[in-house]
């Protein structure tokens, strides 16, 4: 057994089932390894940032890690936008970064670069297998980092030729470290303070998608206080039959109303509202100079056992009321010309129970996902580190997870453009994927941010730096060439037409929406 067999032997005794992939030479050896263990899926994206985008799509609808294998500090390099996000998600990954053989270093080949640099800016946990007979235990030890602290990044680099030369047996992960919890002094002055008029509690993870949401529900009404969740939740439950709670909005003006009556607010499971950026004569923290802060616990710390001490604390207990929970809501269908506001209509009508919504329409986003408050249930995935294209790769790995339910993947054209070969992997592996682009020709929140930042007016430059015309691009055709079928909606009659058939059949469709 080389080094390479004992990691991949490894990685499944360890429940790592997916290899999400984009190899070179100096994976070789890792890549003939997976060839000799066919229970690992492996599945081929063709950009490195298709690979780790696909990975944090994974663990947000598995909770599972997905391992990927990247090529080299510059592979590494164009994975990176899309870790960045990952880690934001708080997403479990382990990467495997292959490198030059150990003794070939010291030499200045074209590949040669700074692995560890690039890897520690990114990762959670970052190490080098130095010696084939350590490939193994290293592996484990990346598996348990990336299982640590409710989901890390994790780094080992593989030099080439520690996956060739022999090895020890594989080894299985062993459980991460219990999380860390707040004190419990500090608990039970959080639970008073929730109790005090104009306090917040708010809450992210998984209490933004599963029962524990109930748990935080339960304490708002114990206590009085304001039930509240960020603008950016790396998955949340929307729809039919999901808590309604008050969400910050992403421009930092709106949230500096929402919380302006906020005497107090307690963060679990989430960190401290900031601004987006920092623009002239606006706050980089939205909360009232007047407004109490308390950090009680952060995404990384056992939020869920916070939860139930402070519910314990209140005595926060019983049913909820049905008024605690979205009801079914389903607008007509739209009909005439075209208006985003006519796509979150159809979709909100004819989108499934349980879909998986992976939201990067950016400016798009707010007019078509209004009519969706109150459709079926449904699971809402968006760029949590804000560097665009990740919409498609996040889709894959959604879909490879959850391969029974419908995916809807809502992108801007020019975030699209990022990643579009992502088209290609949901076409290879038959993904049940449906892929709306909002065709604005434009990058448009950017001329949002120039008016943010006090630019009024503008000239041919920056038309010409924001624009995608001259030529315009075919969503239909680069759709097709990546082996999708696709249809061009001009109409919300056609956007109704090509929608439902979408719905209606399994596979990778893209609809471009002409707004």
């Amino acid at each position: 057994m080389n080094g390479a067999e004992s990691l991949v032997k490894t990685l499944l005794d360890s429940g790592v089932e997916v290899c999400f992939a984009n190899p070179g030479t100096s994976e070789m050896h890792f890549v003939a390894a997976l060839d000799r263990h066919p229970e690992m899926r492996c599945i081929l994206c063709l950009f490195e940032g298709g690979v780790s985008g696909a990975a944090d799509g994974y663990y947000r609808m598995s909770g599972r890690v997905a391992a990927t294998l990247l090529h080299l500090a510059p592979g590494f390099g164009n994975a990176f936008a899309n870790l960045h996000n990952a880690r934001k998600a708080q997403s479990g990954i382990v990467n495997v970064m292959g490198d030059h053989a150990s003794y070939h270093l010291k030499h200045e080949s074209p590949l040669k670069g700074d692995t560890v640099g690039i890897s520690q800016t990114i990762s959670h946990w970052t190490r080098v297998s130095g010696d084939a007979t350590l490939v193994a235990s290293d592996g484990a030890a990346a598996v348990q980092a990336a299982r640590s602290n409710n989901g890390q990044i994790a780094t080992l680099i593989l030099p080439a030729n520690t996956a060739w030369e022999d090895a020890a047996a594989a080894v299985v992960a062993v459980t991460p470290p219990p999380l860390r919890r707040p004190r419990l002094a500090d608990v039970q002055a959080a639970a008073r303070a929730l109790r005090q008029p104009g306090a917040a509690l708010m809450v992210d993870g998984a209490a933004l998608y599963s029962d524990l949401g109930q748990v935080a529900a339960r304490i708002a009404r114990a206590s009085g206080c304001t039930l509240m969740a960020p603008f950016f939740s790396a998955r949340s439950r929307r729809g039919a039959g999901s808590l309604r709670m008050q969400r910050l909005a992403y421009e930092v003006d709106t949230n500096v109303g929402i919380l302006a009556d906020k005497s107090v607010l307690v963060l679990c499971g989430t960190q401290r509202p900031t601004a987006f950026f920092a623009y002239p004569g606006k706050p980089s923290l939205p909360e009232s100079p007047d407004c109490r802060v308390i950090e009680l616990c952060s995404i990384d710390m056992d939020y869920a056992w916070t939860l139930a001490e402070i519910a314990r604390e209140l005595a926060a207990e019983g049913d909820l009321p049905e008024t605690a929970f979205q009801p079914l809501d389903l607008p007509a269908l739209p009909s005439g010309a075209m208006s985003l506001e006519k796509v979150g209509q159809a979709i909100a009508h004819l989108m499934p129970e349980d879909t998986v919504v992976v939201n990067e329409a950016i400016t798009s986003g707010q007019p078509v996902g209004l009519p969706m408050v109150g459709a079926r249930g449904h699971d809402v995935l968006v760029t949590m580190g804000g560097a665009i294209g990740q919409c498609l790769p996040a889709a894959v790995g959604a879909a490879v997870a959850c391969p029974d339910r419908k995916v809807l993947a809502l992108s801007g054209d020019g975030s699209a453009m990022y990643t579009l070969q992502s088209l290609w992997t949901m076409a290879r592996e038959g993904l049940d994927v449906c892929i709306v682009i909002f065709a604005n020709r434009t990058y448009k929140i950017l001329h949002g941010e120039l008016v943010n930042v006090g630019v009024a007016n503008v000239g041919r430059n920056v038309n010409r730096m924001f624009d995608m015309v001259e030529p315009t691009l075919d969503w239909v055709a680069l759709a097709q060439g990546h082996g999708v079928a696709a249809v061009r909606a001009v109409t919300a009659d056609e956007f109704v037409t090509a929608f439902a058939g979408a719905m209606a059949r399994r596979g990778p469709y893209l609809i471009e929406v002409v707004c």
